[in-house]
This record gives C-alpha cells, structure tokens and sequence, in this order.
C-alpha cells in the first residue's frame, strides 16, 4: 500500500564524492522540518513564503562533526511542484559524509526515508504525469546514449501521453452520448447519429493504431544491443562484417570508401543476441581535425553523418585498426578518448606470424581471411553484451502496454462492426467501455499495486 500523506527524503545527487550533492524533501511537513535545522542568510520565516523560491543559508548537522555547512535550498512550498506536495531540495558540497549528514538531520526532524522511485510515484498518483512518463524518467536515468535518451525525453515530454489522453478523451465524450440516448431511448431522441458514431470509431480507431506503429517501431529499434565496427577506410571493417556474420553481405574491395552506407545484422552468440552493424570508414580532415564535409548533398559527406550517427547510438564500438601499418592521429585520439559505449579493439588483417607494429593492451588480433581471432572475438562480444545494464524503460512501456492496446483496437473493431450492423447502442457502448478501461491501464488511470511495484522497484532511491 503505498502512502503519500508523510515526509520522505533521499539523497537525489549520483553516489560518490561531486563539487554538489542534493537531499531531496517532499511531504506536508517540508516547510517545518527546515525550519529546525536551516536558517536562510536573510531570516526569512519559511512558512510566509508563497511562492517557489531560492534560499542562501547555513544547515545545522546533527550527528555529526560538522556543525554547521553553507546551503542552498530551492523550496516548492505550495502544489506546484514536481509531487504536487511542498518540496526542498537542499544543494551542499558534495562530500559522501556531509550529503549523508544532511540526510540524517532531516530525517531526525520528522522526515522518513524515501522508497526507491518514490518522489516520481507522488508525481503520478498525484496527477502530474502519467504511467508512460513515469517510465520515460526512468528511461532518463538509464540511458546508455543519444538515441535512448531522445526516445525518453520525447516520452516524458508527451509523446505517448498526449495522443493516448487525446484517444481517452474521445471516447469518454462518444461514450457519454451514447449514455444519453439509452437513458432516453423510450423518447426516441438521437444524441448522435449512425454516421456520427462511425466516424468518431473510425478516427479512434487512426489514433490507436498510429500510438501502436510508434510503440511496435520503438521496440523493434531498441530490441537489441547495437554493435558498431568502426575505423579508417579500408582498415577491413567490411571483411571482419562478413566473417563475424558468416555471411557475404558486406561488400568488400581494397578501394578505399567502398561502403557508403550502414549495413545491419542480427547475430546470436550461443543465446547472446546483438545487431552488428557495418559502418563507412571515417573520413577526416587532419588539418581541420573533423569529418569531412564539403556539401550537403555529397554521397560521401552523407555517408559520414551516417557513421557518426550509429557511433553515437551503439551500445558496443568495435574500433578496428590496420595491424600493417602504424597507428594514425585519429586512432590515438580514440584511444585515448573516454567513450559513452562500451569499446573493444580489434586488430584487422593479422595474417602474418609476426606482432604488429602497434599493439593497443588488450587488442583482440584477426584475420578475416584466414579466421584467426574471430572465434577470440566473438567470446569477446559475448561477454560484453552480457555486461550491459539496458534500460528498460522506454523498452518496459511497449511490453507493459502492448496487451491492452490491442486490446482496445479490438473493442474499437467490434464497435464500429456492431455499430454497422445496427445491433444496439448498448452493445457499442459497452465495447467502448471496454476500450477506455484498456487505455487506462496504459497510463494509469486503472492500476493496482502490483503494477506499480513492477514499474517503480526499478528505480534508484532519490528519484
């Protein structure tokens, strides 16, 4: 059962020391548990103030040997705050024992610990959001790289809320015309026509099946971890593809530039699914030290957008080097760079006896001709998917929400087929119910406890 009529804390800041960390406060007694151990640098009393504001100040620390510490606190007093409850956050050095400190005072005057995901489950059950955004932030905290995070923040800013609410709203009004002519069906007044009701039905219906492509085409992008092979032109990218795939799909030449687009496969390492994608060799300017751009329409130039894009969506680089030649600038560069994705080296056309050259610690040595190190390399990659922590966010709305979706599509289907064959309003009306009661689990207008564990267990304590 969950509560929301106490006083909850948490630290909010990332574990670990940090130039700031943050305790988070929301409940009804916010404003007198400050009051007991934060003095504003101007005196101010904080249960006058009416309006969100920021406060400079001193924290008196209990339990601690730290007495007093400079604060900022930023002070929601009123319902317009993230839980719709009087909320502070309180911003100090971000030394581990003062935030914990911090903590501990807070706590001695009034406030418990806050449950994991507690703050955004007060944000949904007090109406802020909904059930998909309520995921989407955890979404936020667990992204790996540009495109899921882009995928959550559109889901937090609406992208599925709004058109489901649009859907809920529309039925709801259909529905209650449809109510209406039953209460007066013995005066034989039409509150909507045939016509009318088919044509509400119809554009549910288009609403419905468009939030379904948008969920269907945002679960089969994010399916699987990504795999990028990345590299200078001709360093064998293509070849290593093709040998990893045990297929010929990559077309290989030694002319430098031969793959201009982006090539995609599912692979499945012993039960350890991936998509490794093959990517064009990066062209860069060593004077200016960037892509090489010189129009926009260029095939060339478009390719290299191309390579930058999947660099930034993969989940997992394979930066492959030319074993028969020294290392050059850019592959120094990233080498030395600290990437978002995960990063292995791979040593392409080691089909010599001899050590290369250049050896990178911890490079995995391949020849995609003769096979050698490929099998090396696929424990590698095995392992390191293993080692992925997914979000699951934008990836838990589309399984969480598929079922009941479909089911509203068929209630909507039967609807507009009783509707046509003119079997009774009370039987349509009943099938949009049935609809709305779907749509609601979605966004959480109907829930149950169970269902709230499984979405905000996932969260980490101060979110």
């Amino acid at each position: 059962m969950y509560h929301a009529d106490d006083t909850i804390a948490a630290i909010a800041s990332a574990p670990g020391g940090a130039a700031r960390g943050i305790v988070r406060v929301s409940g009804p007694d916010t404003a007198s548990i400050l009051a007991t151990c934060f003095r504003t640098a101007a005196n101010v009393d904080l249960s006058d103030v009416c309006a969100a504001t920021a406060f400079s100040g001193t924290l008196k620390l209990s339990g601690s040997a730290v007495r007093e510490l400079g604060a900022d606190v930023y002070f929601w007093p009123d319902g317009r705050s993230y839980t719709r409850q009087p909320v502070a956050e309180i911003h100090t050095l971000g030394a581990p024992p003062l935030v914990a400190g911090v903590l501990r005072t807070v706590c001695a005057a009034g406030a418990r610990l806050a449950e994991p995901g507690e703050f955004t489950l007060r944000a949904f059950l007090a109406g802020r959001i909904d059930l998909t955004q309520a995921e989407a932030v955890l979404g936020i905290i667990d992204a790996r790289g540009e495109r899921e995070l882009q995928a959550a923040l559109s889901q937090l800013a609406g992208g599925l809320a709004m058109p489901l609410e649009k859907l809920r709203n529309s039925l709801l009004d259909l529905l209650a015309h449809l109510e209406a002519g039953l209460d007066f069906v013995e005066d034989d007044i039409q509150f909507i026509s045939p016509e009318q009701l088919q044509s509400q039905l119809d554009e549910a219906r288009e609403i419905l099946e468009a939030t379904q492509s948008q969920i269907q085409r945002r679960e089969l992008h994010d399916d699987l971890p990504r795999v990028a092979l990345l590299g200078w032109p001709n360093v064998g990218k293509s070849s290593l593809f093709n040998a990893l795939s045990e297929q010929g799909a990559a077309l290989v030449s030694a002319q430098p530039g031969t793959t201009r687009d982006y090539l995609a496969n599912c692979l499945d390492l012993n039960g350890v699914a991936f998509r490794l994608i093959d990517t064009a060799g990066v062209e860069v300017d060593v004077q200016m030290g960037n892509a090489a751009e010189t129009n926009g329409a260029d095939i060339a130039a478009i390719a290299q957008r191309m390579t930058a894009s999947q660099a930034e969506a993969c989940e997992i680089r394979l930066l492959c080097i030319d074993s028969t030649r020294p290392l050059n600038a850019w592959e120094q560069q990233e080498l030395r760079a600290n990437h978002f994705a995960k990063q292995l080296v791979v040593l392409t056309k080691c089909d010599s006896a001899s050590k290369p050259a250049d050896r990178p610690p911890g490079a995995v040595e391949t020849s995609a001709v003769s096979g050698r190190g490929v099998d090396d390399l696929r424990r590698e990659l095995q392992t390191a998917v293993l080692a992925l922590k997914r979000s699951q966010t934008a990836g838990s709305t589309p399984q969480r929400c598929a079922a009941s979706l479909s089911a509203a599509a068929e209630s909507l289907s039967r609807a507009s087929e009783l509707n046509r064959t003119r079997a009774g309003e009370e039987l349509i009306a009943a099938e949009v119910r049935m609809a709305l009661t779907e749509l609601g689990k979605v966004v959480g207008a109907v829930y149950t406890d169970d269902i709230l564990d499984r979405i905000f267990s996932r969260f980490c304590i101060g979110k």
